[in-house]
């Protein structure tokens, strides 16, 4: 361990007594965050064009300020007018500047602030009215990475559905402002929901939705049109991209399918699993 050397009391300023504060010293929020880590908790910064304008379309009321740089201000220019007509702060900054605010270079020139949304309570009397209503339901168990979860999302979006749920386990990433990048505006227009104790509601579920989850090489090979055709709709189970699902999950469902590979390549990221299951379970655009 690094040790520094004692204070010498000899120094200009003499030692300091408790309580004293050094003159330009960063004042501490609540918590004992400085106030811009603090803000910056508060304050959801979604980036790209994509979602930025999916923003627009679907909330517009919670933009809070809208950040471009000069080469995205032909691009967002109905976006500028927009904020202009809403009276919501914005303005054109360099791009270094918006790096520094957004947290990343990759930010596609454009970024909405906006409060963050809460992750809703799952609730199974709402899932079986969704099941009625025929709308496939993506559960993801322990997907980690950020860039997954925003790929999921955007893939779900895709192909029209409306809610995406995500379980409690420990390794389960949340929306963040990766997420909303990744997913180029599908968490936007997704619904997101938080459920508890998976197999339990799992086993619930299965009263109106057709329980599938993954797993490599444990499952069967499924055929894809079985999959949109049966008679209810599905609920898909996608595990954390190093364990995949628990033991306990994985018996409480109807199915455990698998992807077989064709060529040397034995499996497939998460989210591209997700995309081919997706597609698979939604009958690609065809809707009941």
């Amino acid at each position: 361990m690094k040790r520094f050397p004692p204070r010498n009391p000899n120094r200009p300023g003499g030692p300091r007594k408790p309580g004293d504060r050094r003159q330009g010293a960063h004042k501490q929020g609540a918590h004992g965050q400085e106030p811009e880590r603090q803000h910056r908790r508060e304050i959801l910064r979604i980036a790209g064009l994509p979602s930025v304008a999916a923003l627009f379309a679907r909330a517009p009321e919670a933009v809070q300020r809208l950040l471009v740089t000069p080469g995205m201000a032909q691009a967002a220019s109905d976006l500028l007018r927009e904020a202009t007509a809403r009276n919501i702060a914005h303005r054109i900054v360099p791009d270094e500047a918006l790096a520094k605010i957004a947290g990343t270079p990759l930010n596609g020139g454009i970024v909405a602030e906006t409060a963050p949304r809460p992750v809703r309570q799952f609730d199974l009397g709402q899932a079986q009215e969704w099941a009625k209503r025929w709308q496939p339901l993506v559960i993801l168990d322990g997907i980690g990475n950020p860039h997954n979860l925003g790929a999921i999302a955007r893939t779900a979006a895709f192909f029209g559905l409306p809610h995406l749920a995500i379980s409690d386990h420990p390794a389960q990433a949340a929306p963040s402002e990766a997420a909303y990048r990744v997913s180029e505006g599908g968490l936007v227009w997704l619904d997101v929901y938080r459920l508890h104790r998976l197999p339990d509601v799992l086993r619930r579920l299965s009263a109106f939705y057709t329980v599938v989850g993954t797993a490599l090489g444990a499952g069967a090979p499924m055929p894809m049109q079985k999959l949109a055709t049966g008679p209810k709709p599905v609920c898909l189970v996608l595990g954390n991209e190093e364990e995949g699902l628990s033991a306990a999950t994985l018996a409480v469902c109807a199915h455990v399918a698998t992807l077989p590979p064709a060529g040397p390549i034995q499996s497939l990221n998460v989210a591209a699993t997700a995309a081919i299951l997706i597609h698979a379970i939604t009958g690609g655009f065809r809707t009941r």
